[in-house]
Formats: structure tokens, sequence, C-alpha cells
């Protein structure tokens, strides 16, 4: 997929652990670990905002596009 999910390295630089952002946000660790990985095939925007907000981030500090090699 050419949309690279950069959630473990924002959370690195924070020095947040998964389990904290999930309460934080609201959301289940196994949903956080499933957007980490990359394996999500959605994103809320409603759950972008809370991410970024509690991370005080921006959204392409997040998320990246890589062209996709054919």
């Amino acid at each position: 997929m050419p949309i690279i999910i950069n959630l473990d390295v924002m959370l690195a630089k924070r020095k947040i652990r998964s389990k904290e952002l999930a309460e934080a946000i609201g959301i289940t660790e196994v949903n956080l670990s499933i957007l980490k990985t990359g394996k999500a095939k959605a994103l809320r925007i409603t759950t972008l905002d809370a991410i970024c907000r509690y991370l005080s981030c921006q959204p392409g500090d997040i998320l990246e596009y890589v062209e996709a090699l054919s």
C-alpha cells in the first residue's frame, strides 16, 4: 500500500506508550495496533484528529504517501 503509517515513530519521539494513547483517545489497543502496523483499511478523521491533538503533531507526521512501484 502506498500510504505508510508512521504512528510508532511519533509515539517513540514523544515517549508515549500505545496503551496511554489508546486510553487517551478512546480506542482499543488492538485497533491502535492495527493502525500502527498499516493493516487498517480506513482511518476516521475524528481518530486522526484525536491522535494529532494528543501527540501535538500534524497528520503529515503520521501519514506518508510513497509512490507504488509497478
